[in-house]
């Protein structure tokens, strides 16, 4: 460049002026050594696959968002429109695919991350201290650490303390997903249907045994009869009473589904504890529980003792059946890595959704009815087909509809607002704490 003159514009001379680069010259980066911030291509290139930055898969998150749109949605309308609001015991509605779907994407999201596992006992790592720090933050947000929101006491009482909940059984869905994910997919190269049938067949094993496991129990325990307390008040009294009333439950069956004898009850009261399960669950708002069915509301005449009984809705057993889910996801997650082109990756998605789903109705033609409280196979079946038909149609709309559309651009843009920004930097947090 020593050579080159560079005239200044506007001096009339246009004849001496000579181009910045001659013909049989090259243009060479600027001389500053790159930064860390920003590194050349070529280090980038030479980086290991595992550390570079991974593609993000924009229809994922636009179904993630979508599902934290609906449980906001269904949180605060299922008040205001029962029908919208979770089924109070068989049957299901609007919010009864809110959390499958997030079991579901924890699935897909759990193949994409461990999809090339250089070291399996950092990975395990890795997984297992996410699952345990979501668990524990399940425990303090919904194990009764707050006493009092109105009076400010705080506290965990060991003898009350309810161990499950919405995010403890994420971590749980999470981990089974992500320790199979590790564990139990061999390094084979796919290259024909067989070879990926190979690659994860111990994989649906695993997922087969959960479920063998679950319908065992389900239909094999003897749910014996069984006593709750009661606190009862005594208008007598000045002071608060802590009377306990007992209560027993006439069972002496197997296989019963209803809310008082079912064997996913019983498991959470052999090990968990009567004490440490849900003391408000959702088949109060049953038509034998509540006038106001599907709605909250006092209980009717002669109602049943089992109204006031607790009952643990993300229990030991149900949460083990949840945990197929995040299995059924990680099959979607692998046809998306290992098909290359969309067309085959929308029609492996569509085979699997349309099987699971006529999955579900036979079952339920059987004599086995939806049930989230219980998470019945065939709910389960039903929820993760309905979230792969989901993720198919936004899929279709992100790759084809909006073509050259770029989500992640608009939220980028979005973000340098100063308002929206901080309000998208917040709840992308929140979301990727909680998933």
């Amino acid at each position: 460049m020593d050579a080159t003159v560079v005239a200044i514009a506007g001096d009339g001379d246009d004849l001496a002026r000579r181009p910045l680069v001659g013909p049989t010259e090259e243009i060479h980066p600027y001389a500053e050594p790159p930064s860390p911030q920003h590194p050349s291509l070529e280090a980038a290139a030479a980086q290991p696959e595992q550390q570079r930055k991974p593609q993000r898969v924009a229809s994922l998150d636009v179904f993630r968002g979508f599902t934290v749109a609906m449980m906001i949605v269904v949180d605060d309308a299922g008040g205001a429109w029962p029908g919208i609001n979770h089924s109070p015991w068989f049957g299901v509605t609007v919010a009864d695919f809110v959390m499958p779907a997030f079991l579901f994407i924890i699935g897909v999201s759990a193949a994409l991350v461990f999809k090339k596992i250089p070291n399996k006992t950092a990975a395990t790592k890795k997984a297992t201290v996410r699952a345990i720090k979501l668990f524990i933050l399940g425990v303090i947000l919904q194990g009764g650490y707050i006493h009092g929101r109105h009076k400010l006491t705080y506290g965990v009482d060991l003898d009350q303390i309810r161990w499950l909940g919405v995010l403890q059984r994420i971590a749980i869905g999470y981990f089974l997903a992500a320790i199979s994910e590790i564990w139990l997919v061999n390094n084979n190269l796919v290259d024909s249907p067989v070879s990926f049938v190979k690659k994860y067949f111990m994989e649906w094993i695993m997922a087969l045994m959960i479920t063998v496991l679950y319908v065992a129990l389900l239909f094999g325990l003897y749910v014996s009869n069984w006593e709750f307390g009661v606190k009862i008040s005594n208008s007598t009294l000045s002071i608060p009473s802590n009377l306990v009333e007992m209560k027993t439950i006439h069972c002496g069956i197997r296989g019963s589904l209803g809310p008082p004898c079912n064997a996913v009850g019983l498991v959470d009261r052999v090990l968990l504890g009567e004490n440490h399960l849900y003391k408000n669950p959702v088949y109060k708002r049953t038509k034998e529980c509540s006038i106001n069915s599907p709605d909250y509301g006092p209980l009717p005449l002669n109602a049943p003792d089992w109204c006031l009984a607790p009952f643990d809705p993300e229990g030991l057993l149900s949460t083990l059946m949840a945990a197929v889910t995040c299995f059924v996801g990680l099959h979607f997650g692998h046809v998306l890595i290992h098909c290359k082109n969309h067309s085959q990756r929308m029609l492996f998605w569509l085979l699997a959704s349309t099987v699971l789903t006529i999955s579900a109705f036979l079952l339920l033609v059987l004599g086995m009815p939806f049930s989230k409280p219980l998470y019945t196979v065939s709910y389960m079946l039903l929820t993760a087909g309905v979230s792969g038909f989901l993720l198919l149609l936004l899929y279709y709309i992100v790759s084809f509809i909006c073509f050259g559309f770029h989500i992640s651009g608009l939220f980028a843009t979005l973000s340098a607002q100063p308002f929206l920004g901080i309000v998208l930097k917040h709840s992308n947090m929140l979301i990727y704490i909680i998933l």
